[in-house]
């Protein structure tokens, strides 16, 4: 990590930044709010049944992005092949928006499987993206430039999905003239995200810089190096108390933000009754909120720690999930959804500025690797209760009821998490952590 203040540089920093406001389009857009109904309400056999096949679709890409993210990050940093990958990962989800444009009603496989390979990319590039994140700013700031880049991320999904609902989905003849017989305004809004993505993904690959790493012995290949790294470090990250504390406390906590992702929309539409421009409206609103909430947490973030952020977040999410589910009426989810919004922003922030301070030098791909494992490896248990307890109940509530213990459990673990030795210990060498364990 960065250890002063003229490390960092401002066109650096909100070059990484601006990434977060291309990808959010994707989640946005296709994982949250459009596509996701779309896929329930039209392409599926009927809103119950889609929910549940959408929810496997999220539980797929969550085991192969837990299996995946640590070893390959373990490859990038012993390769340097950090911004290439992320370069391949990026170019798979671009491309996979596009495919997205093509799924007719009943094509229900098509749409899966093309949803689930964009997701897995789009979930890996995340893995490098945020390990730029130690490299380009000091610790002092690291609360506050992670909150710039997810308070840039929920802009740019809110400006994506405005021009989606001025363009495509709200005009009487939508733009280019596509039909509305054959939801092709809506398909479009697929392309859109494409573009958005690549364009705005461009300042991270042109000013951010890799950093060099040493160069590998002579007879030592970079997947057997990756691989003796991977080995090492799941033996050492037991040692990196606090780090363990924290992606264990991440493992619950954030399987009630993916839920909360994935089936946000889901809900309004098939339990309030929302349209689809009704629905993106609402994720307008949740942008706008949680826009002001990273940006604003990021700088509390830096002045009273990561975790007590992560915990002020969690308390009041909890909150709003109990309310969304007992909510009597649209006007009282709103309620529910604005808090949430002003919330799920500085959680996820907090939770990557928080890592990063703890994460010891020349292994950031492989630490966040693990992040992206704490945050894949039970977030089926999210979507597929979600998706289960409606099936059973025949009512989303029920669903949404479960995304509460989540957050009680994470938020017990995370009190174990002691911020200060975190910072201390990823300031020293492996082996002198190893020693005296041993």
């Amino acid at each position: 990590m960065s250890t002063d203040s003229s490390a960092y540089d401002r066109r650096v920093v909100w070059s990484w930044a601006t990434y977060d406001f291309a990808n959010s389009s994707f989640t946005t857009l296709i994982v949250t709010f459009i596509y996701a109904t779309f896929f329930t309400g039209v392409i599926a056999e009927n809103d119950i049944e889609g929910t549940r096949q959408w929810s496997l679709a999220v539980t797929v890409t969550a085991i192969l992005v837990a299996l995946l993210s640590p070893y390959v990050g373990a490859i990038a940093d012993r390769g340097g092949y950090r911004k290439r990958f992320l370069g391949v990962t990026t170019a798979i989800c671009v491309l996979g928006s596009v495919a997205l444009f093509f799924p007719m009603p009943g094509e229900i496989w098509f749409a899966l499987i093309t949803f689930t390979l964009a997701n897995v990319a789009f979930e890996m590039a995340n893995v490098f993206y945020n390990a730029f994140l130690p490299d380009i700013t000091p610790p002092s700031r690291i609360g506050r430039v992670s909150g710039y880049g997810w308070g840039l991320g929920y802009l740019g999904g809110l400006l994506c999905l405005f021009v989606a609902l001025l363009l495509f989905v709200q005009p009487e003849v939508p733009a280019f003239g596509l039909s509305k017989e054959t939801y092709a305004h809506v398909r479009a809004t697929n392309v859109l995200v494409a573009v958005w993505y690549a364009l705005f993904a461009i300042p991270l690959f042109l000013f951010v810089p890799e950093k060099k790493r040493p160069p590998l012995p002579r007879e030592g290949s970079v997947l057997g190096a990756a691989t003796r790294q991977f080995a090492q470090t799941f033996r050492e990250i037991r040692q990196y108390r606090q780090v363990f504390w924290l992606l264990v406390a991440r493992l619950l906590y954030n399987d009630g933000l993916i839920t909360i992702f994935a089936f946000g929309g889901i809900y309004a539409q098939g339990t309030f009754g929302f349209s689809t421009e009704d629905v993106i409206v609402f994720g307008i609103a949740l942008n706008v909120a949680a826009g002001l909430g990273a940006l604003a947490f990021g700088v509390i973030d830096d002045r009273i720690g990561g975790k007590r952020t992560i915990m002020i977040s969690l308390v009041g999410l909890l909150a709003a999930t109990v309310l969304a589910t007992f909510a009597p009426n649209a006007t009282w989810f709103w309620v529910a959804a604005v808090l949430v919004g002003l919330l799920i922003g500085p959680n996820q922030s907090a939770s990557r500025s928080l890592l990063g301070r703890f994460i010891p030098p020349a292994k950031e791909n492989e630490f966040y690797g693990f992040f992206a494992f704490s945050g894949k490896a039970t977030a089926f248990l999210g979507p597929f209760l979600f998706g289960a307890l409606t099936e059973a109940f025949g009512t989303q509530r029920a669903g949404v009821a479960a995304v509460a213990a989540f957050f009680v459990v994470g938020a017990v673990l995370l009190l174990r998490v002691d911020e200060e030795e975190g910072v201390a210990v990823a300031q020293r060498p492996p082996e002198a952590i190893l020693s005296e364990a041993e």
